[in-house]
């Protein structure tokens, strides 16, 4: 004997209804049976949905209903094939539309977050897309985002070095400017902007250590077993942690942007507000990491002591406008 459908209360119809009919514009043509069985439906409630879907709509002018009023399906197939068809939509199509470059914007977005390697081959990013590039109100610009293949594989090679528990043996650019050969027991990878750094335990220094993988090199998965792990080593919950040798420098940055370098700030600074901005102290490890920073803070942080680190940021923006006037030529 059939199970009999159970009757839906007015509000889980309405639900019901206003999810239904979204999912039948992206499954034009789905049976009855496919439509029950992504809602966990009675086929028969389908039924009654689908019918009552195709005497609503949105009164017109004269406040009554016309036949461009309300929704329309294909009887045919609906009844002698148990197809849904929707042949007319009200009111849809008249819905507020991402323009071509706000669709082509948030595109490029989503393009980004798929090419991190942690978000490969994602199907949500991927329907996302396809669903702004169709629900533009004009067809987006075509455009593409690029992951620098080098850090992806390094990023790769970590991340599985990590899984597997075992040591890395790489050489990495230090502070200097010097190359080093490091034995490394990877405990773990994070991202601070558009960086991404590996936190290890480093057998040359016999500590934690943070390693920027844009200046990692030559790095090979050992079989040697790491020796320190993570719940076994102190791994601060901060990215970068001061040390004796960092330089300080005092700036001014825009209030909004505090949170940007809160990383860099060290315990008992003094903040304070100086003409309508905030006047407070960083510790980096050399004035290259400040030069970076300084780049992505324009227009919004100034450094203003000491005269040594004002003058390699001022040298740095100096050369940069230098190489654009060269290359303008």
């Amino acid at each position: 004997m059939a199970e009999r459908a159970q009757p839906l209360q007015a509000r889980d119809k309405l639900a019901f209804l206003l999810s239904l009919v979204p999912w039948l514009m992206d499954h034009d043509g789905a049976t009855v049976a496919e439509t029950a069985d992504h809602f966990g439906m009675q086929p028969e409630q389908i039924r009654e949905a689908v019918r009552l879907i195709a005497v609503s709509g949105i009164p017109g002018e004269t406040d009554a209903y016309q036949h461009e009023d309300l929704f329309d399906i294909d009887w045919d197939a609906f009844e002698e094939h148990d197809e849904i068809q929707l042949t007319h939509l009200v009111a849809i199509d008249d819905a507020p539309r991402f323009s071509a470059r706000e669709a082509a914007a948030l595109i490029a977005g989503l393009q980004y977050l798929a090419s991190l390697p942690e978000n490969a081959g994602s199907a949500t990013l991927a329907g996302l897309t396809g669903k702004l590039s169709a629900g533009a109100s004009a067809a987006p610009a075509q455009v593409g985002v690029e992951a620098d293949p080098a850090i992806a594989s390094t990023l790769a090679l970590i991340r599985q070095a990590v899984a597997s528990g075992v040591q890395l043996d790489l050489v990495y650019l230090n502070a200097s400017g010097e190359k080093e050969r490091r034995h490394v027991d990877p405990l773990r990878v994070e991202s601070f902007d558009d960086d991404w750094y590996l936190r290890g335990w480093c057998h040359l220094r016999e500590a934690v250590r943070t390693f920027r993988l844009d200046r990692i090199s030559d790095a090979v998965i050992t079989d040697l077993p790491i020796e320190h792990r993570a719940s076994e080593v102190r791994l601060p919950d901060r990215l970068f942690e001061p040390s004796p040798q960092d330089l300080e420098v005092t700036i001014d940055i825009a209030s909004s942007a505090m949170p940007l370098i809160a990383d860099f700030i060290p315990d008992g600074a003094t903040s304070t507000e100086h003409d309508g901005r905030i006047r407070t102290t960083l510790r980096v490890s050399h004035y290259h990491g400040l030069k970076r920073l300084a780049t992505r803070m324009s227009g919004v942080m100034t450094v203003v002591a000491p005269p040594s680190a004002r003058e390699a940021v001022a040298d740095w923006a100096r050369s940069g406008v230098d190489r654009y006037r060269k290359e303008m030529r």
